[in-house]
């Protein structure tokens, strides 16, 4: 089982964040995202339209045009080609996690089956839904005796607080210089376009400690415990996430 489709938008959605930020739209569908996780209403899927649909409609026509060619972008960029996919070997690594202590793949397969989900950053309303989602599911998972791992290139001060904000009782890692996420083939580079309009909005180099432009899909895989991918789920479309009910429904195939 493979789900092929990368995710790019980022750009898309970091600008609106951007954008919420000096014009107050942010403000507005913030409310109606935590209206939306606190009812709990719909699947990770309906939730991600709602929010879509509601930037769609407040957002200026230029930034959507910008945003929607950022998609076609990353699409072509040959990322979808280089990420791993099902049957892969899962690479290793080690990193820290928000409260510095190291964390590695292989010690935690040699336990059971590992989800690793990279998410863009906290500026992120798209990546913070879908980390509620599998919080909301995390049990689910531990039932079946998987653990969860979610990744982002944003240094320790910011996985720290989208882990106390959000309530997530699951692992969260900064991946310097999105390392790890490169030996995944899930990198690409910020479209100038959109680089443009996340200037003087949304501070990447603050937020994931350096310079770099470059931003991981949001992309979810599942590993078996000889540490190969078993499912996969990238997206050159940031509005689209791996669902909470198909990791479940990949973690329940190991166990045939």
């Amino acid at each position: 089982m493979k789900i092929m489709n990368v995710s790019t938008p980022w750009m898309a959605i970091a600008a609106i964040c951007a954008l919420a930020a000096s014009s107050g739209i942010g403000t507005v569908y913030a409310g109606q995202e935590e209206e939306g996780h606190s009812a709990a209403a719909g699947s990770l899927g309906e939730r991600l339209d709602s929010l879509r649909e509601g930037y769609a409609k407040t957002a200026p026509e230029a930034f959507v045009r910008v945003f929607e060619e950022g998609i076609a972008h990353v699409g072509a960029s040959g990322v979808l080609d280089s990420a791993k996919g099902v049957g892969d070997k899962a690479p290793d690594f080690t990193l820290e996690d928000a409260g510095g202590e190291a964390v590695s793949l292989g010690a935690l397969l040699e336990k059971g089956p590992v989800v690793l989900t990279w998410y863009r950053g906290s500026w992120c309303p798209y990546c913070n839904l879908q980390l509620r989602a599998y919080q909301e599911i995390l049990p689910r998972m531990r039932e079946r005796g998987a653990a969860l791992v979610a990744l982002t290139p944003e240094v320790p001060e910011y996985t720290r607080e989208t882990r106390e904000k959000e309530a997530l009782e699951f692992v969260v890692l900064s991946d310097p210089d999105n390392a790890v996420a490169r030996s995944y083939g899930i990198v690409y580079t910020l479209p100038a376009p959109v680089a443009e309009i996340f200037d003087g909005r949304i501070d990447l180099a603050r937020h994931n400690g350096g310079d770099s432009l470059e931003l991981p899909l949001a992309a979810t895989y599942v590993v078996d415990t000889d540490g190969v991918i078993r499912y996969a789920f990238v997206d050159e479309d940031y509005r689209k996430r791996a669902e909470p009910e198909a990791i479940l429904e990949a973690l329940d195939a190991l166990q045939r």
